[in-house]
């Protein structure tokens, strides 16, 4: 059976998808399981929205849930003594939030807040740390989801130190644009200054210049990405990269490789 039957056959997906942006309305993790793993988590899955600002959990707080995105955006935080963050990795429809949690993470290290709204299926984190534990299937899969994770967090923290403003905007847009699968992005760019770690006026000065050269357009809390082609060229090397480690780790022919971005 086809994953996305299967995924319809157990309740996670509904005739129709419900969110524009998500063509295929299903999350890859939960739709590459065997069909013994599915059919062992699945009635301990709930369907659940992800609402923008909504955080999942919090630094140093017990992971409570295992969020599997349907669509949508997470972002996963690195936070400040004195309250400030910066974005280390982003989480959509290709992975999911608090795998670590079936492999012995109590304590998240990190917060986790939607950025983008979607929707998701969602179990304990006591619920899958045990499943895990009972299928050598299921924790290679969280095993290898785990590791792309981590791989986008180191090339995020190095980006983060060498690359200009400019580029690794272009980087997360295309990040973004690839996890939701839209062109059009409802952010600001007070949020973005979040994420990159700068100034709100600075990616307004960069957003104009993105604007001026035809690879974007935003307006009233909206970008909507006109050239990615573009874009990427503009990125710095890390978007390939990371889109390339994803691909491999994940063993997910769907995640586009860098040579084929439309």
């Amino acid at each position: 059976m086809e994953p996305r039957h299967r995924l319809r056959a157990v309740g996670l997906l509904p005739e129709r998808s419900k969110v524009s942006t998500e063509p295929n309305g299903r999350n890859r993790f939960l739709s590459a399981l065997s069909q013994a793993d599915l059919a062992a988590l699945a009635p301990h899955l709930k369907d659940c929205i992800l609402e923008k600002g909504q955080s999942l959990h919090e630094l140093g707080e017990p992971y409570e849930y295992v969020y599997f995105p349907h669509s949508g955006l997470v972002s996963l935080v690195a936070v400040m003594g004195n309250g400030e963050t910066i974005e280390t990795a982003l989480v959509g429809r290709e992975s999911a939030v608090a795998l670590t949690a079936g492999l012995g993470s109590r304590i998240a290290v990190n917060r986790a807040v939607v950025q983008l709204p979607g929707s998701a299926a969602r179990t304990t984190a006591s619920r899958f740390a045990a499943l895990v534990e009972q299928s050598p299937t299921l924790r290679d899969m969280t095993v290898r989801h785990s590791e792309a994770l981590l791989a986008q967090v180191q090339q995020t923290v190095a980006c983060n130190i060498m690359h200009d403003v400019e580029s690794r905007l272009c980087k997360w847009l295309l990040q973004a644009r690839e996890r939701v699968g839209g062109d059009t992005l409802p952010l600001t760019h007070e949020f973005l200054g979040q994420m990159l770690g700068v100034r709100r006026s600075t990616v307004t000065l960069v957003a104009r210049v993105l604007q001026s050269a035809g690879m974007i357009h935003y307006r009233r809390g909206n970008i909507t990405i006109r050239d990615a082609r573009a874009l990427e060229e503009a990125s710095c090397e890390c978007f390939g990269l990371i889109r390339n480690q994803t691909q491999h780790l994940l063993r997910d022919p769907e995640f586009p490789s860098a040579k084929r971005l439309d």
